[in-house]
């Protein structure tokens, strides 16, 4: 029988919070993780799966109290420093953030991130043989060599996790400790990704442990899961033990969640745009968007510029066109780097487009002044993918979410923001709302963090509220709730939604009529099931291949 490479032995993590109390976010958990295997470990926002990851890494606060053992081939980890303990991270372990931007500094290119990593742990190569073999790692993630030279800021979400996973590989370490490692990516792509990450572990024996809260993911690419709750680890096994015949109840909680945003034969009422109503209602489209045009220069150096004259342009959104209704959830799904969130922008008008219409209740956007533009976006909200780095952590929540009408002068006294905050938080479920009103956005999770960025975004009444992977980030059980909390929203406030995400399933769920996006065109748009159920283009075939399913896995 192989021997483990990781052994972690009744560990207990306690973070030392204001009232000097040992909390103890991770308490007596124990397993096992042998080389070439693949440990998917599963669990809400807040239960210590993370916590584990960077204390594998040695990467918790100098304040956290740790108890008992962590052991790689029978050496403690707990007792590595200095040199010994940079050499461990990289070299024999690698680490994938679920926020790339942790990993990546804003000041230096991808190149140069990657050169810096293998010269500090292999500074014989030269710069030609480091460059060479990071252009092969970054190609495995789809990273062109032509985006060497760019900074952070000038790649998609997507696209800056595909680096983070790079320079986790570039070492070729024994164990991958990958956290989220695929939130910000879509299907197509995280298959890539996975499947090569798992193809790494059989040929070359690394362990991988996979922390997310995707269980379809789980299923389909670890051999073991460990179900995490409150600290503890309550149920292990093989991935068919674990969803054919679940024990704890938090993990039958965990399935039915899942298998409920994948539904297949009948789900949510598709409502047919207004066009079809009668002439009483409104006929005209809430949005409309035609030959929207969003190109960018790549800025080469003077030389490059100098020999070839001419420019280089990234066209991020190419010839866009659609029209979304009154009352309607228009999805837009396609890869990370296709050009969803630059859409968006765009329509927003936070970025001014290269060329082409948008024209929102009748009137064209782009041809607004600033300060006509400022006063449209009180009726075009947009709710955003991580809830906290849209909340200021310094204001307290009915701050936050105060804001907007103080921003816009919808009220005229901090008492009238006040009522109307609290009837926000009652909408959204945050009750009783005064209890949430003065607390911080760290004093919450982050299913909670997001009612409240979606309560931020509807207390100036819009009409359009813009959607960009607003529960990528939450575990099963969290999305479904806070699904359910914006189709009852849109009910109750006659709200239109643009839905961009990457999960299909969710999208599935959730989406009257889906738009699919690929390299800056939309390919294919259509009703829901149609798209599901008689796909049109290749690409949107790719994607609903790629797409893993519980359902398929319980068969």
């Amino acid at each position: 029988m192989t021997q483990p490479i990781l052994n972690v032995e009744n560990l207990k993590i306690a973070y030392w919070g204001n009232s000097q109390e040992k909390k103890w976010a991770v308490d007596e958990v124990s397993f096992t993780l042998s080389p070439g295997e693949k440990l998917g470990l599963v669990g809400e926002s807040g239960c210590g799966k993370s916590t584990i990851g960077r204390a594998l890494m040695r990467l918790l606060p100098e304040t956290s109290v740790i108890e008992g053992e962590i052991l790689y081939q029978n050496q403690s980890l707990l007792s590595l420093s200095g040199l010994a303990l940079r050499q461990f991270r990289g070299e024999v372990v690698g680490l994938v953030f679920q926020d790339p931007m942790t990993r990546l500094n804003p000041l230096m290119t991808i190149g140069d991130h990657c050169i810096e990593t293998l010269k500090a742990h292999q500074g014989n190569l030269s710069r030609r043989q480091a460059q060479e073999k990071a252009i092969y790692t970054l190609e495995k993630v789809k990273i062109p060599p032509n985006r060497w030279g760019q900074y952070p800021h000038e790649f998609s979400g997507g696209m800056r996790q595909r680096v983070a996973i790079a320079l986790a590989l570039l070492l070729s370490p024994k164990l991958i400790i990958a956290d989220e490692p695929t939130t910000s990516l879509d299907v197509t792509v995280a298959a890539e990704i996975l499947q090569e990450l798992t193809r790494l572990c059989s040929e070359e024996q690394m362990g991988l442990l996979l922390i997310s809260h995707d269980l379809a993911m789980i299923g389909e690419y670890c051999d073991r899961i460990a179900v995490m709750y409150q600290g503890q680890i309550v149920e292990t096994g093989l991935v068919n033990d674990i969803f054919l015949h679940p024990q704890h109840n938090y993990t039958q909680s965990l399935l039915k969640a899942a298998l409920h945003l994948q539904v297949t034969e009948t789900g949510l009422e598709i409502q047919q745009p207004t066009t079809k109503e009668t002439s009483t209602q409104i006929t005209y489209p809430l949005l409309k968007v035609q030959d929207l045009k969003q190109h960018y220069t790549l800025e080469g150096s003077f030389f490059e510029q100098w020999v070839t004259q001419e420019k280089k342009f990234i066209k991020a959104v190419d010839g866009v066109s659609f029209e979304l209704y009154p009352g309607e959830t228009l999805g837009l799904v396609g890869e990370s780097g296709c050009g969803k969130s630059t859409l968006s922008r765009t329509i927003l008008q936070l970025i001014r487009p290269t060329s082409g219409l948008i024209q929102f209740q009748n009137e064209q956007l782009n041809t607004l002044t600033v300060e006509k533009m400022r006063l449209k976006r009180r009726m075009i909200q947009m709710i955003f993918q991580d809830p906290h780095a849209c909340l200021n952590p310094l204001m307290t929540i009915g701050e936050s979410i105060a804001d907007p009408l103080l921003i816009h002068h919808l009220v005229k006294t901090p008492e009238a923001a006040k009522k109307e905050v609290i009837e926000m938080l009652k909408k959204v479920g945050l009750t009783p709302p005064e209890d949430y009103y003065n607390r911080y956005p760290k004093e919450l999770s982050g299913g909670q963090q997001q009612r409240v960025a979606i309560a931020r975004a509807l207390i100036t009444k819009p009409q359009l509220v813009i959607c960009d992977e607003p529960v990528s980030m939450l575990d099963a059980s969290i999305q479904s709730q806070v699904l359910e909390l914006m189709l009852d929203l849109k009910k109750q406030l006659k709200l239109t939604y643009l839905f961009i995400t990457h999960d299909l399933w969710v999208a599935r769920y959730f989406c009257d009529r889906i738009a699919v996006m690929n390299s800056g065109k939309i390919v294919e748009i259509g009703q829901t099931e149609d798209i599901f159920n008689y796909p049109q283009d290749p690409y949107t075939q790719k994607l609903l291949k790629a797409a893993p399913l519980i359902r398929s896995q319980l068969n």
